[in-house]
């Protein structure tokens, strides 16, 4: 396997990260301008179809998938393994949080709070993750696995 091929999973961490982000600024767009209830309403289960699947699937996949590998190939990073699962227990609890504001109808400064929440502890995950992993997934040879195996494809 090339150098070029295995450093190029750290950057699809981070470019899975990054749309992560993006759909996350959508949302909150769609949350502050979104005019009507009932387009407020149609806007959010978009949001939640896509982000929340989105980003849920991602973590599972990394649970499931991309941590078992990195324990593999370094024993010693069980504790920040254990930390980012819990991290990804944290998010999925926000997240139905999150989706729960939305089918009670809340107001926008509710459902803001409850983004806000999710972005906070998102963010803070994702840097943890990228600077305890990135350089690692950029030195393992993860040969036949995919990136959708691994991350899950963002679109």
């Amino acid at each position: 396997m090339s150098a070029e091929r295995v450093a190029a999973w750290g950057q699809q961490m981070r470019s899975v990260h990054q749309r992560l982000r993006d759909a996350l600024d959508i949302a909150r767009e769609s949350i502050e301008n979104g005019g009507q209830p009932e387009s407020l309403a149609d806007d959010l289960q978009l949001f939640c179809s896509g982000f929340c699947v989105a980003l849920t699937g991602h973590h599972l996949h990394e649970d499931a998938q991309l941590f078992p590998r990195v324990l593999e190939a370094e024993p010693d990073l069980a504790d920040t393994v254990s930390k980012l699962v819990q991290d990804h227990n944290m998010i999925a609890h926000l997240i139905q949080g999150l989706e729960h504001a939305l089918h009670s109808s809340e107001d926008e400064e509710i459902l803001l709070r409850n983004l806000d929440g999710i972005e906070a502890v998102m963010e803070t995950h994702f840097r943890f993750e990228e600077r305890q992993l990135v350089g690692l997934l950029d030195r393992m040879d993860i040969s036949g696995a995919s990136k959708a195996e691994l991350f899950v494809p963002i679109a």
